[in-house]
C-alpha cells in the first residue's frame, strides 16, 4: 500500500513538521484540527461552541479534500481544555456527525497548540 499526503488551503496549514493529513488505501488519518480559520489564519477567539465548530469544520473540509465525508468518519479524539465544556462541545459536535456516529473518545487536557480550547482528529474511511 502507498501513503498519500492529504493538503488542502480549506483547512488550517500545519504548523509544524506534519500533514494535514495521510491516506493509506481506503484509510484516511487526520492530523488534530484546531479553530483556526483557514482563509486568514487567524485563530476564532469565540467560547468553546464557537471554537468546536470551527475546528469540527475545518476537520469536515480535510475530509471532504480527501475524498471522504462525516458519515464516513469511524473515530474521533476530542481534546478540550475544560471537561466542563462537555456538554456545549456535544451540541456542535451532533450537528455535524448525525444517524450513526463514529466511535469517540474526549479528554481533557492541560494545554492545547496557540491556547485553544478543542482539538479534534480522525480515523475515516474514504468514500
Amino acid at each position: 500500500m502507498t501513503k498519500q499526503i492529504i493538503s488542502t488551503d480549506k483547512a488550517p496549514q500545519a504548523i509544524g513538521p506534519y500533514s494535514q493529513a495521510v491516506c493509506v488505501g481506503d484509510m484516511i488519518y487526520t492530523s488534530g484540527m484546531i479553530p483556526i480559520i483557514p482563509e486568514t489564519g487567524e485563530l476564532e477567539t469565540g467560547d468553546i461552541k464557537a471554537q468546536a465548530k470551527q475546528a469540527i469544520g475545518n476537520l469536515i473540509a480535510l475530509l471532504e479534500a480527501a475524498g471522504s465525508s462525516a458519515d464516513k468518519v469511524v473515530k474521533t479524539t476530542v481534546f478540550i481544555k475544560d471537561m466542563n465544556d462537555f456538554a456545549a462541545v456535544n451540541e456542535v459536535y451532533s450537528t455535524f456527525f448525525t444517524g450513526d456516529c463514529p466511535a469517540r473518545s474526549c479528554v481533557e487536557v492541560a494545554r492545547l497548540p496557540k491556547d485553544v480550547l478543542i482539538e479534534i482528529e480522525c480515523i475515516a474511511i474514504k468514500n
